[in-house]
C-alpha cells in the first residue's frame, strides 16, 4: 500500500464522509485512491474556500469537518479560515501536501513550513516523516479536534511519503500523555457555584459557545427554568435556548440589544457557562459588570480568569458542568426555596418593553436591511441553517431571526473572516442535506468568495444567498461617519458592479432581485422554491442604515448608543453621548 491509499483507508476508518480541496503538485498522490474511496471530494475553487466549508460543515453538524490542500500557496490559502475555526473552537481537519522530505529546507517549489506557518492557528499539527506513522496520526489528529475545546489541527505530509510503499496496520488506540482533556468538573466547585446562585439577587446566565460545542442546550434549558433565570446568549451561542424562551434576553456586546448588555451589567453574579469574555461582550474589561461575582465554567482552563476574574472556577465539559449543578440545586430546593428574583425580572421586563431592536421602513423607500433580514427570518420561521459574512448584515441576522434550537447560526465569530458566509452555508448544506440553508451575506463579503458558487452550482448544493447589497463595506462606513466625521475613505462599492444577478447566472445559479419592499417576499419564496441549484438574491438596500444598538470599541457598556430610532428614549436612561451620537443625514453627493 502506498502512504497515500492509507491516508484515504485512515480517514474512511475515522468516519469522514466528506473533503473540501483542491489538488495541487504535491497532494497529487492523494488523488489517486480518492477516485477508489466512498469519501466525496467537494472541488472548491480556492482554499480559504474549502477551509471555510469545512468549517460550516462542522459548526451545523457537530461533526469534524476536512479540507485538504496542496503545499506552499495552498497551505497559506488555508491558513484564514484555520484561524477563524480556531478562535471558534471549531473541530477541523486539514491535510496538506509538502514537498518531498529531501527537498526540505532547499526552497524548493511552492515549499513553506506548514506546520511553522499554521502553529498559531491551529491547536496543534503534524509533519509525517514516516508513511507508517500516517494512519496513527490521522486518528491522534481526529481525537484532539473533536475533544476537550475543540479547533482545528493540521497534517502535514511529504509527497514522497504519500508515494512511499509500506506494509500498512490500522491505528492503534490513540494515547496521547501530554493531552488529557479534564471534563468532569469538580463537586466542590459546583456546590460553591450554587451558593452563589442561591445568594444572588440579579443573576444572568452568560452562556456561550461552549454550550453548543458541548451539546448542552437543553440542560441550559432545564437550568434556567429551573433556577427562574434569564439567559444572554452570545454571538456564537445564538439558538442555544430559542429567543422565543420567556427567559432567554438574546444577544449582549457591541451590537446586542439594550436588555442583555444591561442586565450583564447590572447583574450581581455572571454564570458565564462556555464563554470567554471576549471584548465585544465586555466593552472596556475594567467596567464591564462591575459589581458582579463571577462563576465561570470552561473545558479549557486558559480561558478561566483569563479576561475576567473567577470568583468560582470551574474547569470542565459544559453539559456535564450544567447536569452537576442541577443536581446540586435540586437537593438545595428540596429544604429552601429559590430566592426572589421578581424585582429583577420586572427590571428586565421593562427595559425589554422599553428597548426592543427598532428601525423604520418608510412606505415607499428604500430596502431597510434589517427588514429583509426581519423577513426571512419570519418566512423561514426561523426553521432555516443561517450562515453569515462579517459586518453590518451579521449582526442584523443574529437580532431580527428568531432562532429556535443550536447549530442554525454559522459564524466567524472571532476572527470575524470576510468571506466565511458562501463557503461555510456550503458545507452547513453538505452536512444537513435535508435543511434549507441560506446564506446571509453583504456585498463586501460576497465578493471574497463567491468563486464557491461555481463549486456549488457544479456539485448541486442548493444554498440560497441573501445578498444585502448596500454598496458600501457597510461596518467601515458606519464607523467613519460616527468616529471620523463622515469622512468616507475607501469604502464606496455601489449597487451595480458586480450585477450580481448575470454574475449568479454566469456561475449557473438562478439570479433574483429586489430593488423595492414590495419585492422582498416574492423572491425569497420564489427562492425558496428552488432546490435543484444556488440562489444569488441581490436586495438592494439602504446605504447609510446603521446598525444599533451599539458600544463603540474600548468603551463601557454603560455607553452604549441606541440610535436615532431611541434617542428620545434613551436620554431617559443615559446621559447623551455627545458627538458620538447618530447624525442621520449622509453627504449630498452619497445620498
Amino acid at each position: 500500500m502506498t502512504g497515500a491509499q492509507a491516508l484515504m483507508r485512515a480517514l474512511e476508518a475515522v468516519g469522514t464522509t466528506t473533503i473540501f480541496g483542491i489538488p495541487g503538485g504535491t497532494i497529487l498522490p492523494a488523488y489517486d485512491p480518492l477516485l477508489d474511496s466512498p469519501i466525496r471530494h467537494i472541488l472548491c475553487r480556492h482554499e480559504q474556500g474549502a477551509a471555510h466549508a469545512a468549517d460550516g460543515y462542522a459548526q451545523a453538524s457537530g461533526r469534524v469537518g476536512v479540507c485538504m490542500a496542496t503545499s506552499g500557496p495552498g497551505v497559506t490559502n488555508l491558513v484564514t479560515g484555520l484561524a477563524s475555526a480556531y478562535m471558534d473552537s471549531v473541530p477541523v481537519v486539514a491535510v496538506s501536501g509538502q514537498v518531498t522530505r529531501a527537498a526540505i529546507g532547499g526552497d524548493a517549489f511552492q515549499e513553506c513550513d506548514a506546520t511553522g506557518i499554521t502553529l498559531p492557528v491551529t491547536k496543534h499539527n503534524w509533519l509525517v516523516m514516516d508513511p507508517g506513522e500516517i494512519a496513527q496520526t490521522i486518528a491522534e489528529a481526529f481525537h484532539v479536534a473533536s475533544t476537550g475545546r475543540p479547533g482545528p489541527v493540521l497534517v502535514d505530509i511529504p509527497k514522497d511519503v504519500l508515494q512511499a510503499r509500506f506494509p500498512y496496520a490500522e491505528a492503534g488506540p490513540v494515547n496521547l500523555p501530554g493531552y488529557q482533556p479534564k471534563v468532569k468538573p469538580n463537586l466542590r466547585q459546583i456546590k460553591e457555584a450554587a451558593k452563589l446562585i442561591l445568594a444572588s439577587e440579579r443573576p444572568v446566565i452568560y452562556a456561550g459557545g461552549g454550550i453548543i460545542k458541548a451539546g448542552a442546550a437543553e440542560d441550559l434549558r432545564r437550568l434556567a427554568e429551573l433556577a427562574g433565570i434569564h439567559v444572554v446568549t452570545t454571538l456564537m451561542a445564538r439558538g442555544a435556548i430559542p429567543d422565543a424562551h420567556p427567559l432567554c434576553l438574546g444577544m449582549p456586546g457591541m451590537h446586542g440589544n439594550y436588555t442583555a448588555v444591561s442586565a450583564l451589567q447590572r447583574s450581581d453574579l455572571l454564570i458565564a457557562l462556555g464563554p470567554r469574555f471576549d471584548d465585544r461582550v465586555t466593552g472596556k474589561l475594567a467596567a464591564f459588570a462591575p459589581v458582579a461575582k463571577v462563576i465561570h465554567a470552561d473545558i479549557d482552563p486558559a480561558e478561566i480568569s483569563k479576561n475576567r476574574h473567577a470568583d468560582v472556577p470551574i474547569v470542565g465539559d459544559a453539559k456535564l458542568v450544567i447536569q452537576e449543578l442541577i443536581a446540586v440545586l435540586e437537593a438545595e430546593l428540596a429544604t429552601r426555596p429559590m430566592p426572589d428574583y421578581s424585582a429583577w425580572t420586572g427590571q428586565l421586563t421593562d427595559w425589554r418593553t422599553q428597548f426592543p431592536y427598532r428601525y423604520h421602513q418608510p412606505e415607499g423607500g428604500l430596502i431597510k436591511p434589517q427588514y429583509v433580514i426581519e423577513r426571512l427570518g419570519q418566512i423561514t420561521d426561523g426553521n432555516a441553517i443561517y450562515a453569515s459574512g462579517v459586518g453590518q448584515h451579521q449582526m442584523w441576522g443574529s437580532q431580527f431571526i428568531n432562532f429556535r434550537r443550536p447549530r442554525t447560526w454559522i459564524n466567524s465569530g472571532g476572527l470575524g473572516a470576510m468571506g466565511f458566509g458562501v463557503p461555510a452555508a456550503m458545507g452547513a448544506k453538505v452536512a444537513m442535506p435535508g435543511d434549507e440553508v441560506w446564506c446571509i451575506d453583504g456585498d463586501g463579503c460576497f465578493q471574497m468568495t463567491c468563486q464557491e458558487l461555481a463549486t456549488m452550482a457544479y456539485e448541486k448544493i442548493p444554498v440560497k444567498i441573501a445578498i444585502v447589497n448596500n454598496g458600501y463595506l457597510g461596518m467601515v462606513r458606519q464607523w467613519q461617519e460616527l468616529f471620523y466625521a463622515e469622512r468616507y475613505s475607501e469604502v464606496k462599492f455601489g449597487w451595480d458592479i458586480p450585477d450580481y444577478v448575470r454574475l449568479a447566472e454566469a456561475y449557473g445559479c438562478v439570479g433574483l432581485r429586489a430593488e423595492s419592499v414590495d419585492d422582498v417576499d416574492a423572491v425569497i419564496e420564489k427562492a425558496r422554491g428552488i432546490d435543484d441549484r444556488p440562489v444569488v438574491i441581490d436586495f438592494r438596500c439602504d446605504p447609510f442604515e446603521n446598525c444599533y444598538p451599539m458600544v463603540a470599541a474600548g468603551a463601557s457598556n454603560d455607553d452604549i448608543i441606541m440610535g436615532p430610532e431611541f434617542e428620545r428614549d434613551h436620554e431617559r436612561v443615559h446621559e447623551p453621548q455627545g458627538d458620538m451620537l447618530y447624525d442621520p443625514e449622509p453627504p449630498e453627493e452619497d445620498a
